[in-house]
This record gives C-alpha cells, sequence and structure tokens, in this order.
C-alpha cells in the first residue's frame, strides 16, 4: 500500500540518491496527518457552531473541574499569553467562560466555565470522541495501541512530559 508521501519520496530520490530520506518520509506524513485530522476536527466543531479552538479552551477547564489560572490554561493548550488573552475574550463575549481576580493576587486571574460553557463541551464532547474513533477506524486495535506507543516516545524525545 502506498500513500501521497511516497511519491514525494520516490521524486526526491530519483534526484538526490545520495540523501537518507526515512526522516523526511516519516515527518511528512505526521505533516499530513495533522492536517487530516484537523480538518476532520474542524468540521465536527464547525457542526456545533464552535472552532477547535473554543473547545480546547472549554474542554480543558471541563477536565479540569475547577477554575484556572490564565497561565495554567495557556500551558495546557500550549498557547501564548497574548493569544489565550484574545481567546478569552471571545469566550467571554459570547458568554461560555468568566474571568475574575484571585483573591490576594490582582496580577493572576481564574478562569471559569459558565453553567452555557459546561452544557456545551458536555453536548459536543460524546460526539467528539465519536469523530477520533472514526477518524482512527482504519487501525486495528493493536495497531492503535503501537501508535499510542510511538507517538508518546516521539513526544517525551522531544521535551513533552508536562
Amino acid at each position: 500500500m502506498r500513500d501521497a508521501v511516497d511519491e514525494f519520496m520516490d521524486h526526491w530520490a530519483a534526484q538526490r540518491t545520495d540523501l537518507d530520506l526515512d526522516a523526511m518520509g516519516t515527518i511528512g506524513r505526521i505533516l499530513r496527518l495533522s492536517r487530516l485530522v484537523n480538518g476532520r476536527l474542524k468540521d465536527y466543531f464547525t457542526q456545533h457552531d464552535m472552532e477547535t479552538w473554543e473547545f480546547d479552551v472549554l474542554a480543558t477547564l471541563r477536565r479540569s473541574g475547577q477554575p484556572l489560572t490564565a497561565k495554567a490554561l495557556a500551558g495546557s493548550i500550549m498557547i501564548g499569553s497574548a493569544a489565550l488573552t484574545n481567546r478569552i475574550d471571545r469566550l467571554v463575549a459570547r458568554g461560555l467562560v468568566t474571568r475574575e481576580s484571585v483573591p490576594g493576587d490582582r496580577r493572576s486571574l481564574h478562569i471559569a466555565l459558565t453553567p452555557e460553557g459546561r452544557d456545551l463541551v458536555d453536548r459536543t464532547v460524546e460526539g467528539h470522541v465519536q469523530n477520533q474513533r472514526k477518524i482512527l477506524a482504519g487501525l486495528t486495535p493493536a495497531d492503535h495501541e503501537d501508535l499510542t506507543r510511538v507517538l508518546r516516545t516521539l513526544l517525551v524525545s522531544l521535551g513533552d512530559t508536562r
């Protein structure tokens, strides 16, 4: 079985016989997979009048079970503070989160779900999990387990250990 990356790799191999292209093929597949998966996630969230980043913020707050500081929230969803401020402003405007001062620390804010935000994330998370299962449906259970192990190993090797 061949994928789109194989064709690119064939072209490179014909032009540069001196290069070991294995890493290029692997990274190319990771990047193409990321785009394909992101597209499917975006399609799902669009059906629920949400953007992917909105679900990420709301789901992070929901799974934490408590309000989070902006710093903790930004670290959990891996974005900078300026981007988070913009996102929180938009979610506050939609009535999905609140922003409150942390008692005793005027520089910190707690971000919390509103009842509407909690309801939205709770309504969409089950379908999100089903969508993810559909995305992975081409894998056997053993393949899925192997992929999880390999991806975890790569993430840890790149310092993504939290």
